[in-house]
């Protein structure tokens, strides 16, 4: 059994699609389904069972026919928004169910693979996989930040395959239900269908209007590399996941407009509650990424833009 959580969410449905798209069968999704919106994004896809996270832990524990039954954990469940403050939840939520589920995959030797985020690196200006870069600007970057630090003293030495993959800038499809917190790309697309106008930030942190940078990576090629560690379970260690290249936010509007063919862009005050707590430049510095192997190549914006535009 493979077993994805979040597997109803934005990156995890896609991880899901890919596996029974080249004829995995034995997929169990783990979500909370609290939001039922999030149905859509696996009514389409055959997979093998579905549990809730809180059983989903009860069945770990209580049934060791199941449990040893495992041979990999996708772990891409987590409260991902960098506007919650509550830390006692997000601890919770993101930091000591990962722990659960590390140690249980070190007990029986099964393989897991978690999502880490380019939040860890919050008011750094580089990107390299190294605690002198790790800066977060928010509570969910710390509680990313916090698991990896777990996952380096604890699985340092593990016999057993443990990736966490630090996604930058993630877009593509069944990601509506994420609301305020769905990619730039998905928000644009909406504005100009329905006034014809993209609204973006006014310059911030020396960058002028709409020309803050971010690493924006599409979700077929999150796909591709969570599968490329599946099959290379000698591959272990924390890897940035992104393009390598920084794009501005221009650049995915402009994407956007040219789909659409038609369309500008409206340049709007940045907002007070985001200073002091906002990335205007990210990057993924691959090098550790190639050094494990994984060769899967990631596409610019205007070729993920059109790709995603075409799909919804």
């Amino acid at each position: 059994m493979i077993i994805v959580t979040g597997g109803a969410g934005f990156i995890g449905s896609n991880v899901v699609r890919a596996l029974t798209e080249r004829g995995s069968d034995d997929v169990i999704v783990v979500d909370d389904l609290t939001d039922g919106h999030k149905f859509v994004n696996i009514s389409d896809l055959n997979i093998a069972d579905y549990l809730d996270k809180d059983d989903f832990l009860a069945r770990l524990s209580s049934d060791q026919k199941f449990a040893k039954g495992i041979t990999a954990i996708l772990h891409l469940g987590a409260c991902s928004e960098t506007t919650e403050w509550d830390g006692r939840f997000m601890m919770r939520n993101n930091y000591s169910y990962s722990q659960k589920l590390l140690h249980h995959c070190l007990e029986h030797g099964q393989q897991f693979i978690y999502a880490s985020s380019a939040a860890v690196y919050g008011g750094s200006s580089e990107f390299v996989e190294d605690p002198l870069f790790e800066k977060p600007l928010n509570v969910y970057g710390y509680s990313k930040i916090q698991f990896d630090r777990y996952v380096r003293r604890v699985a340092a030495n593990a016999e057993g395959q443990v990736v966490g993959l630090r996604y930058f800038n993630v877009y593509g499809p069944r990601e509506q239900h994420k609301g305020s917190m769905a990619s730039v790309a998905f928000h644009f697309n909406n504005q100009i269908r329905e006034e014809g106008v993209a609204n973006l930030f006014t310059g911030t942190d020396g960058y002028d209007d709409g020309e803050q940078l971010r690493d924006f990576v599409y979700i077929d090629d999150i796909s591709k590399v969570n599968l490329w560690f599946l099959d290379n379970p000698g591959a272990s260690g924390i890897f940035n996941v992104g393009t390598g290249r920084a794009q501005s936010f221009n650049d995915v509007a402009n994407a956007v407009i040219q789909w659409h063919g038609k369309g500008k862009i409206r340049y709007v005050v940045f907002p007070d509650h985001l200073k002091g707590a906002y990335q205007s430049f990210t990057q993924a510095d691959l090098t550790q990424l190639r050094q494990s192997g994984c060769d899967v190549e990631f596409r610019p914006v205007e070729d993920g833009v059109k790709h995603y535009l075409d799909q919804l």
